[in-house]
């Protein structure tokens, strides 16, 4: 069932039964409001019928005048006969003493004549089918109490209730009929967009990213800010597609390099039968830093991807970066044993033994921490001085590396976080570009942040800030 239909539907259900409510309450209000007034009626006949037989009673020729008159004036508001109206007389005795019309003439029970008699009025059969009797104390001076009775067909009503249930049943089906023409129509205009943005999205392929929705026009509505997201969410895609085509790019331009490096060696070395073993070795050194090299390089794409991971796949465990520090320091020494690394802790409390405690992956922190230190000491050269300074701050732990290597211009500087890019001052320094990326996101996978300062000819500044534990760590 389409999204229009079960709109429509469910609109119709609802108007449906708040009409179908509102009709009984309609109906039901009218029907006691006749049924009162009937029943009021009724009273006034037993008046009527009272004054009747008092008056056909008095032997004097000159009755009572006010007897007379207000007969006369009971007379004139009830103008007409009820159908199938009966009144009858009781006397003190309870003994039927006047009846007149043309009903059933059922006997009446003695105790209802007498809760007449004292409560002054009653009821003695409700309105079932239209039909009422009811029940009044006359009092008359000369022939005592009388208890008289009325009872009539309320046709009125029943014609009256008959015309008002086709009339609200009529105006319901009707209502109905408009409520579900119009509710498809409407369910059809608001979803008019979403049906756009389907056929928009069947156009969106994985080879064109480029298209977008169309932003919904006028108001703001759900609608609109759906295709707000599903933009945004085709620009993260597009930007991830293109900076997978340019990483899947460059890694194998990267990977070829070592790899014909390698080959064409080979090659070389089986053209001649025989060659010297200092040849031989010459060779086998060749083969051996060009598989090195592309071994660094394997490495450091499987770091990429480690590091890409969901945070919550990757494990985590409480590092303490002075020490992690101390490895990284250590390890980049043998590396460039010419190169002098100075490190330097700020001012800690010597209480707090977990002064410079991080949440982290051990393994991925080092290799973020030894990126930036590989780094600071291959482009400061031999006999160069790279600083470490690991400071802590209310909510941050920030390491500060500076070097003294060529620096960076504005427009290089901008780009040192993409893959494989390589500024052109350092091309001629052994290395992939993809250092600086891989730190990028295993601080970005540890909720930290990495960022750079650099000028041409003065050196280069990175810094590295974790959020504390207890304080946002991841």
């Amino acid at each position: 069932m389409s999204i229009r239909l079960r709109l429509a539907l469910q609109f119709g259900a609802i108007l449906a039964v708040t009409l179908l409510l509102f009709a009984l309450v309609i109906y039901v209000a009218t029907q006691q409001s006749r049924r009162v007034l009937f029943t009021e009626s009724l009273f006034k006949r037993t008046l009527v019928v009272g004054h009747a037989y008092a008056a056909g009673q008095s032997e004097a020729a000159d009755a009572d005048a006010g007897h007379r008159t207000a007969y006369r004036h009971y007379l004139r508001q009830l103008y007409r006969t009820l159908p199938a109206e009966e009144g009858r007389v009781y006397n003190a005795a309870g003994r039927l003493v006047f009846r007149e019309g043309q009903g059933p003439g059922r006997a009446v029970p003695a105790a209802w004549l007498a809760e007449v008699r004292r409560t002054g009025r009653a009821v003695l059969e409700p309105e079932t089918n239209y039909h009422e009797t009811v029940g009044l104390l006359y009092h008359d001076a000369r022939l005592g109490p009388l208890v008289v009775v009325a009872s009539s067909v309320d046709e009125d009503s029943r014609q009256q209730l008959g015309q008002l249930r086709q009339l609200l049943a009529a105006g319901l089906l009707a209502a109905l009929a408009v409520t579900g023409i119009g509710g498809w129509g409407f369910a059809g205009q608001a979803l008019r967009p979403l049906r756009r943005m389907v056929r928009e999205v069947d156009g969106i392929t994985a080879t064109d990213l480029s298209q977008r929705l169309t932003p919904a026009t006028g108001h703001a509505d759900e609608i609109g800010r759906l295709a707000q997201r599903f933009n945004r969410l085709l620009d993260r895609l597009e930007s991830a597609f293109a900076g997978q085509r340019t990483f899947v790019r460059d890694a194998s331009h990267e990977l070829r390099t070592p790899l014909t490096a390698l080959i064409g060696e080979l090659e070389v070395a089986l053209l001649q039968a025989e060659r010297p073993a200092a040849e031989y070795r010459r060779v086998l050194q060749r083969t051996l830093d060009s598989a090195r090299r592309l071994n660094e390089l394997t490495n450091g794409l499987l770091q990429i991807a480690r590091a890409s991971d969901d945070p919550s796949q990757v494990p985590m465990a409480a590092v303490a970066l002075d020490e992690l520090l101390l490895l990284a320091h250590e390890q980049v020494l043998r590396r460039y044993p010419t190169c002098r690394v100075d490190l330097a802790f700020g001012d800690t409390d010597a209480d707090a033994a977990d002064a410079f405690a991080v949440r982290g992956n051990e393994a991925l922190l080092l290799a973020a921490v030894l990126n930036v230190l590989d780094n600071a000491c291959k482009f400061s050269g031999s006999g160069g001085t790279v600083t470490a300074t690991l400071a802590t701050g209310p909510a941050r732990l920030v390491l500060l590396v500076a070097d003294e290597g060529p620096g960076l211009h504005a427009e290089d500087l901008a780009q040192v976080f993409v893959p494989f890019f390589r500024a052109a001052a350092a091309r001629a320094v052994p290395g992939h570009g993809i250092g600086l990326p891989l730190t990028a996101r295993i601080m970005a996978l540890h909720g930290g942040t990495v960022r750079l300062a650099s000028q041409p000819g003065q050196g280069t500044q990175v810094w590295l800030e974790w959020p504390r534990r207890g304080a946002g760590a991841a």
